[in-house]
């Protein structure tokens, strides 16, 4: 059977709660979907917690294999049937409905490879879901210089605060939390890098695929993330967030990135 989504969810430790909820919504779509709930926990504590559904699979990795790692299970399991595959986030709500209106969106667009919709914080302020891709700086400034009026000069561009968020923008960063993606691009580009175990995953394979299709926010569709910045709370999260994005622009470029330098000018040119 081909489905018309897959959907993978990767888990560390979840609440149940949280996986309930976001299990009854997507199920809830009209659609036909099939998902992958992929357990990074240090013991299957959940597999007994999880109603047993034919359109549902849990994956007991035995360790953690991080964030794209995980995802990556579920893009090469064998049985993943589909013409589009959604990345998401546990701690996600929305209504099931919006789930139609991208596939529809997305049927009718060869040229998207990736969509990610309008992110809003629990309290209904907005996340800056779509950015620039970052360089070295942004990294340092973001996460080593508390300095307010520094550090909100800075992501006025690189989170293009300038911008409304109320239209469809073609951007080379979206965010992990919800990404619907193309099957032929994921075909493309093998999927995430799993050399990044947290943090930078979402950068580098929207990138990649934005070399291809569009990668397009999306705001004609809304959800809610409870977006909880742990490498701002938990030195060890703080340590994957650093480690990864050396490793991130060793793959890219530290002050040498021509790719980034024409994105970020393209992106950018959609304003003028």
């Amino acid at each position: 059977m081909v489905f018309d989504i897959s959907v993978s969810i990767v888990l560390f430790k979840s609440k149940l709660s949280d996986i309930e909820n976001v299990l009854n919504i997507v199920s809830a779509s009209n659609l036909n979907i099939q998902i992958f709930l992929i357990d990074n926990s240090p013991s299957p504590l959940l597999e007994n917690q999880i109603p047993k559904q034919n359109y549902l699979e849990y994956i007991f990795n035995g360790k953690n294999l991080g964030y794209g790692g995980g995802h990556n299970v579920a893009l090469d399991s064998p049985n993943k049937s589909s013409k589009f595959h959604l990345v998401l986030n546990a701690d996600v709500e929305f209504k099931a409905e919006i789930l139609e209106s991208i596939y529809d969106f997305m049927s009718k667009r060869n040229d998207v490879g990736l969509l990610c919709p309008k992110v809003l914080n629990v309290d209904g302020s907005n996340q800056y879901s779509a950015k620039l891709l970052p360089n070295p700086i942004n990294l340092i400034v973001r996460r080593f210089v508390p300095i307010k009026f520094i550090q909100d000069r800075m992501n006025y561009r690189y989170e293009l605060q300038f911008f409304d968020y109320n239209r469809i923008i073609n951007v080379p960063y979206l965010s992990g939390c919800f990404m619907f993606i193309r099957g032929d691009a994921l075909e493309k580009v093998k999927g995430f890098d799993d050399r990044f175990f947290m943090y930078p995953e979402d950068i580098d394979l929207t990138r990649r695929i934005h070399k291809y299709y569009k990668t397009l926010f999306f705001p004609e569709v809304t959800i809610v993330h409870e977006h909880g910045k742990g490498s701002y709370k938990n030195k060890k999260l703080l340590y994957y967030h650093v480690t990864s994005m050396i490793k991130y622009f060793n793959k890219w470029g530290w002050i040498f990135d021509k790719e980034r330098k024409m994105f970020n000018h393209r992106t950018l040119k959609q304003f003028n």
